[in-house]
């Protein structure tokens, strides 16, 4: 099996670090990896700039650019082959709820499922990097079972995966959940600058508002470990039947001048 591996954090962060070492011995893993912490970059891509891969001692390469930007170009002629899965993370700190939206390890992940490949994004619960080695192993385990699964037709899936800091021993068995919500994030920090500009930085992710049984909230509180399979639609599905008739009608109203 080959694997593609990249994450948010930056090449050197313990994540993808403990991650490579767990997977090494399981496939033949290549690391591209953003040069910084690209948190919250979702699925930007550098469209403007040019990008540039360098190469570190212990082999991983890496872009000064986005996470998306790493799969990308790996993808689309850096590697000069296809890859099995593509792999991302480990994250420090949860991917869950509304947060998977914004995150750079899923924009990663959904940047190979986008070009047809299996992939999974791997997140801690809780930052810092407790029990690294352990969330490495789970990781390890669920690679080794589902990699190369296909989906009948043999359709790429997108898996978003939550490992609690715990010891091995005490990380629970897996559960398939849905994504919780949050409430709205903390109030934006303002502080003055030494030339006495104010500065803003975005606030806090916001509590749970959605932490029920069946959420990655909820599982992942329990002790699990949380997988929620992902997609890349948008489409409000259950509102088109009523855009098509109320918007065609309003559009059919204001095309030949009759007010309702």
């Amino acid at each position: 099996m080959k694997i593609l591996l990249c994450n948010d954090d930056g090449f050197q962060a313990p994540g993808i670090v403990a991650l490579y070492e767990a997977l090494k011995d399981l496939a033949e893993v290549e690391v591209i990896a953003p040069e910084h912490n690209n948190s919250a970059k979702s699925n930007s891509l550098t469209l403007y700039s040019p990008l540039y891969v360098h190469q570190a001692a212990n082999g991983f390469r890496y872009v000064n650019g986005t996470p998306a930007d790493c799969v990308h170009i790996a993808l689309t002629g850096l590697l000069g082959y296809k890859p099995d899965l593509v792999v991302s993370g480990i994250n420090n700190g949860a991917n869950m709820g509304d947060d998977t939206i914004y995150s750079g390890t899923v924009g990663a992940a959904m940047e190979g499922y986008l070009f047809g490949i299996p992939a999974i994004a791997f997140s801690q619960v809780e930052k810092g990097w407790g029990h690294i080695d352990a969330a490495a192993a789970t990781a390890r385990d669920m690679v080794s079972k589902i990699g190369q699964h296909r989906q009948d037709g043999g359709k790429p899936w997108l898996l978003n995966v939550n490992i609690p800091n715990l010891p091995y021993e005490q990380i629970k068995s897996p559960k398939i959940c849905r994504l919780g919500r949050r409430h709205a994030a903390e109030k934006v920090i303002t502080q003055t600058s030494p030339r006495g500009d104010t500065m803003y930085w975005i606030g806090g992710a916001g509590a749970a508002s959605d932490a029920a049984d069946g959420t990655d909230f909820h599982a992942t509180e329990q002790g699990h470990v949380a997988i929620t399979p992902l997609k890349v639609d948008l489409t409000d599905h259950d509102a088109l039947g009523y855009w098509t008739q109320g918007l065609g009608h309003m559009l059919a109203s204001a095309s030949t001048g009759v007010e309702n």
